[in-house]
This record gives structure tokens, sequence and C-alpha cells, in this order.
């Protein structure tokens, strides 16, 4: 690992293998080439001069990315997507006549954000599940434990610990509801060309609004989705990127509020911790924390409160 450039946090500390995969480099251009792959795929079948040789050639180079030979081509076209179209060119001489055949940057560009985007909430929705699943359990052993209540962080009726699990539970249900109709509802580009009017394509196939549609239609279903956007421009509405920082803004909420709880609890000594045989707590304060008899809920330290 380099020691002489900026490393965020935010991925070398808490950012899963998974998660750091799905936007790495090698993800987004071989999410490319795959794109290139379904438009010349989908091109053949339409009746266009592809052939089958070109699209096997092309399928065969997904993965074999030189990104040295790709920063050389983007120096000297100053073009990112043409340096890569190049690059996979150089690889497939074949099917370089038809690679990227009609459309535009943002038919790889967009594409591929969509659909790391949606990828990206998959891997979300999973963690979500693991989580519910644990307070599920948690709230089930200890749904008939007496705690005190809180309102506005002052004493009041009793409640039951299980009690307290499914208040964060009922959250993230929400959270899950939203990822999951995301998921669901979210639409790949498609072949729009560079104004949103596919007129490039309509040229390809001589005023066939038919195969036009058709052409979306085969790409959509290889990547995996049912439907395109309907109307767009070059780019799709940047109102999708906001639908999805909604959904995870949501379940930052949730998680705050679940924190939020948690640190007043601990502070509250009813519950606290785990604390490993070797760990320190503070570089000033190096000692564990001072056992403590029965917590005032009857929850031991080293029980197993989830996200702890």
């Amino acid at each position: 690992m380099p020691t002489n450039t900026y490393e965020s946090p935010l991925s070398s500390r808490y950012a899963s293998d998974d998660m750091l995969y799905l936007f790495s480099a090698d993800k987004k251009f071989t999410t490319w080439r795959k794109l290139w792959v379904a438009l010349a795929r989908a091109e053949m079948e339409l009746g266009l001069p592809v052939t089958q040789e070109q699209v096997d050639e092309l399928e065969a180079h997904i993965n074999d990315i030189d990104y040295q030979r790709a920063a050389e081509w983007e120096k000297k076209l100053r073009h990112d997507v043409m340096a890569h179209v190049h690059t996979y060119g150089e690889l497939c001489p074949k099917a370089m006549p038809i690679i990227h055949l009609g459309a535009t940057s943002c038919y790889v560009g967009d594409n591929t954000d969509i659909i790391l985007m949606r990828e990206g909430l998959v891997l979300v929705r999973n963690k979500l599940v693991q989580v519910l699943a644990a307070l599920a359990k948690f709230a089930e052993d200890y749904k008939a434990l007496p705690t005190l209540g809180f309102t506005h962080f002052q004493a009041a009726q009793l409640v039951t610990v299980g009690k307290r699990a499914a208040l964060w539970m009922n959250d993230l249900l929400l959270d899950l509801e939203e990822v999951e109709h995301r998921i669901s509802t979210l639409k790949l580009l498609g072949s729009k060309g560079t104004t949103g009017t596919q007129a490039s394509f309509l040229e390809l196939f001589h005023g066939d609004h038919e195969k036009v549609k058709e052409l979306e239609r085969k790409i959509a279903k290889e990547m995996g989705f049912d439907a395109v956007v309907p109307v767009s421009g070059q780019t799709y509405s940047r109102k999708m990127d906001y639908s999805v920082l909604s959904v995870l803004s949501g379940i930052a909420q949730s998680a705050s509020k679940f924190a939020t709880d948690m640190r007043l609890l601990c502070h509250l000594k009813e519950v606290e911790e785990p604390f490993e045989k070797n760990q320190i707590g503070s570089s000033a304060m190096p000692y564990p924390p001072c056992p403590t008899s029965a917590t005032p809920c009857g929850v031991s330290a080293s029980a197993p409160w989830p996200g702890m």
C-alpha cells in the first residue's frame, strides 16, 4: 500500500471487500466492455453487419485491460471512452470497426453508473437483512426482560429490552423496503445517442423504430434489467442519483438513532461495549472498563448486542 498518497478511512477501515471491488477500476471497465458486447450482439441479431466472430472476440477479452495502454491513448486522444475503445480494439482487431457502433460515451459511462448503484444497493440490502436477523434474535431473547423506558431521555414507564430492540428494527425494516423498491425500479439508460433522440441508431437501422426499441430491450435484458429509461437526454436524469442517495440517507438516519440510543444506554451502564483482552481504551486511559455488577436492565457486557 503506498504511503505517499492520501488514503481514505472510508475505504481502508470501513468498506467491505465486495463494496471496494464494486467501485474499482476493474469492475468499471469490465462493465464498459460487457456493455459493448451486449451492444454488438444486439446489433448482430437485428441485422447490422456485425458477425458472431466479432462478438466472440470481444467476449474473449473482457477482462484483459491494459491500463497503461489506455492512459497512453487518453493522453493522445484526450477522451477517456475513446481511449478504452482503442485499447480494447487492439486486443480485438476483427471487432475494432464495430466497437461502440452508434453509441455515445454515456452509453458505457451512465449505464455503468446505474449498474453499479443497483449492485451496491444489493450489497446494502444483504447487510440490512443480516442486521435485522441479529436484532430479531436479540429481541426474542429479551422480549420479557423489563427495563426503564425514556421519553426525551427522561425516566418514563417500563418497557422491555426486546421492545427497545424492536424500535430499531422497525426503522431498518422501513429502510429495507425502500432499498427493495429502488432495486426493483431502477432502469437502465439504454442506447439513447448523443441527445437522447437515438438518431445514430435510427440511421443504422434505416429509420426502423421498432428495431431501435428492440435494440434497447436486448441490451437491457443482457445486463439484467427489465426496462430502460423512457425519455432522456444523453444522460439519465440525475434525480435517479438523488433517489439512491435518499435511500442511503434513510439507512444512515436509522443507524444514527440506533447508535445514539446505544451510547446513552452505555452512559447509564445499562449496556456496555465488548472489550477484548488486549484492547486499549484510550492513549491516556489504556486500562479496560471497570467490571460492573448486573446492569439496570439485566443485560451484561457480554450480551450479544447487534452492531457492537
